[in-house]
């Protein structure tokens, strides 16, 4: 039996079927490193072509172009030709709502590593005794 858990998002079923867990996971894994994260960064301001990507990422015309493709697979990022450039534009805006958690996540564990760090530093709880 397939129950729905309501989210704010959206619902998904419960059990996840594993045809979706897959999809989840490729969308997932297509994110999930340093260099795509720079470049979604950088189009978070707009439209850029691959020349504007290299320099914003600091790394040669076939990295980029490379992690791009994995980016335009995976449905998160649109592309336009003009002449002879390829622009490159943010097609799936939730990406950025899913870097914001991490983020507030991370933000949240330092905040409580950075307290629990000052507790056992001035002596106050935590010190060994």
């Amino acid at each position: 039996m397939v129950r729905y858990i309501p989210t704010n998002a959206m619902s998904l079923p419960h059990p996840i079927p594993d045809d979706l867990i897959e999809l989840i996971s490729y969308r997932l894994r297509a994110i999930a490193e340093p260099m795509r994260i720079k470049l979604l960064d950088r189009l978070r301001d707009g439209e850029a072509c691959v020349g504007e990507l290299v320099d914003a990422a600091g790394a040669s015309q076939q990295n980029v172009s490379k992690h791009l493709h994995v980016l335009l697979d995976a449905g998160i990022v649109g592309k336009r030709k003009d002449g002879n450039r390829t622009y490159y534009r943010i097609v799936d805006q939730g990406v950025f709502s899913l870097c914001d958690q991490v983020c507030g996540t991370l933000q949240r564990q330092f905040s409580e590593l950075g307290a629990l760090l000052e507790g056992t530093g001035s002596g106050r709880g935590g010190g060994r005794g």
